[in-house]
């Protein structure tokens, strides 16, 4: 009995560890939400019903989001992708007083100073849409498919420093899971350890 009671436990950690590196289940209906971006205007997950969507978790003053952004990285997978009609939300969770906080004013100059093209900004000062996606880091990012499924969850790829040298070393995560779902194919590491910044909720 004893042994039955180690080997439930023996499982149930192992379940709980995946969870806690997936987030949300991927192979299920992402999360529905509604939030304000950064033009004042209310944007919904089923406005973009029938289209890929990328969710970034996003933190301009972490060292790990300027890697990506600083080397033009973040920039020419948001172009790559908003061209091939998907939908690129970048999300900011950081509340009132935190890193990272900014108004829609300061968003959208944010976007043009460091030439970010997302398809919106998406301001969640509330962490109301970070912890519906238990986003933990920036960057954090997510992959949504045509049927609403979440077909990826993780990093931006797989090497977590925030030395922009490392970009072209590492096992490219995002790309190779949009690639994928693009293509009508599997995502070959639909859950991956994301790294960072943790998420500045209030």
């Amino acid at each position: 009995m004893r042994l039955m009671h180690k080997l439930a436990a023996f499982v149930a950690g192992v379940t709980l560890s995946a969870a806690a590196l997936a987030g949300p289940s991927v192979g299920q209906p992402a999360p529905a939400f509604s939030a304000v971006d950064s033009n004042g205007k209310t944007v919904s997950l089923a406005d973009f019903k029938g289209r890929t969507v990328v969710l970034e978790w996003s933190n301009d003053g972490c060292p790990f989001v300027k890697k990506h952004y600083g080397s033009g990285n973040m920039q020419a997978l948001q172009k790559a992708y908003t061209a091939k009609n998907v939908a690129w939300l970048t999300v900011i969770s950081s509340a009132p007083g935190k890193q990272g906080h900014v108004d829609g004013a300061a968003a959208n100059k944010l976007s043009v100073d460091r030439g970010a093209v997302p398809t919106a900004v998406l301001l969640d000062a509330s962490g109301a849409v970070g912890r519906l996606y238990d986003a933990k880091t920036t960057p954090q990012m997510f992959v949504i498919d045509t049927k609403g499924v979440l077909a990826y969850a993780g990093g931006i790829d797989s090497i977590p420093t925030a030395d922009a040298d490392d970009i072209a070393k590492a096992t490219p995560y995002l790309k190779l899971a949009v690639d994928a779902v693009l293509a009508g194919q599997p995502v070959l590491s639909p859950a991956t350890k994301p790294y960072g910044c943790s998420v500045k909720y209030g």
